[in-house]
C-alpha cells in the first residue's frame, strides 16, 4: 500500500515537471531572467520565481508577461514512475480484474470512476496480451495496454489522452 501512494504521489509531482507551462513556456518573469539557460537549477529558479511573486497568474489573466493562454497544456511524460513501482501487483490485479494497483493505474491514464469497472474487465480480458512474458518491461505493459483501450469503444478516448 505503501508502495502505491508514493507511486501516485510521484507521478502527481511529476506532471508538474513534464507539464508544458501554464500561459505558455515564455509565461512569467521567471522565464524572463533566466532565459536562454537551461537545466534543472534554472527551472527550479524561475518556477519559484513564477510561483512566488504570481507574476504569470497575472499575465495569463491579463495577456502580458509572455503569457499565452490559448493553447492547450499537455503532458508528454508517461506514467512510468507510477506503472514501474507496482508491476507486480498490477500483473496480479488484472488477472484477477480488480484491486488497487489496478485501480490506481487506470486513475494514472485517466479513467474517470465510472469506466474504471470497464477498464478493469477489458484488461483482465487481454492480460495476456498486456503481459505478454515473465520479463515484460513497464514501458511494454503500458504500450499493450494502450493498444488494448484504444480497440475498445468505451476505453478508446483515454488511450488517446494518456
Amino acid at each position: 500500500m505503501k508502495r502505491i501512494l508514493l507511486g501516485s504521489l510521484l507521478a502527481a509531482a511529476s506532471l508538474n515537471a513534464f507539464a508544458t507551462a501554464p500561459g505558455g513556456p515564455g509565461c512569467g518573469w521567471g522565464n524572463m531572467l533566466f532565459e536562454g539557460q537551461r537545466g534543472l537549477p534554472s527551472h527550479l529558479v524561475a518556477s519559484i520565481t513564477n510561483g512566488t511573486s504570481g507574476n504569470a497568474t497575472f499575465g495569463m489573466t491579463s495577456g502580458t508577461n509572455g503569457c499565452d493562454t490559448s493553447g492547450a497544456l499537455a503532458y508528454n511524460g508517461k506514467p512510468m514512475i507510477v506503472l514501474s513501482s507496482i508491476m507486480n501487483e498490477l500483473s496480479e490485479d488484472m488477472a484477477r480484474g480488480e484491486g488497487e494497483a489496478l485501480t490506481t493505474y487506470a486513475v494514472v491514464l485517466g479513467v474517470p470512476a465510472e469506466d474504471r469497472a470497464h477498464f478493469a474487465a477489458v484488461t483482465s480480458q487481454h492480460f495476456n496480451d498486456i503481459f505478454s512474458s515473465a520479463d515484460v518491461t513497464a514501458e511494454q505493459v503500458h504500450a499493450a495496454t494502450l493498444s488494448v483501450m484504444k480497440q475498445d469503444a468505451v476505453l478508446a478516448q483515454y488511450a488517446d489522452q494518456a
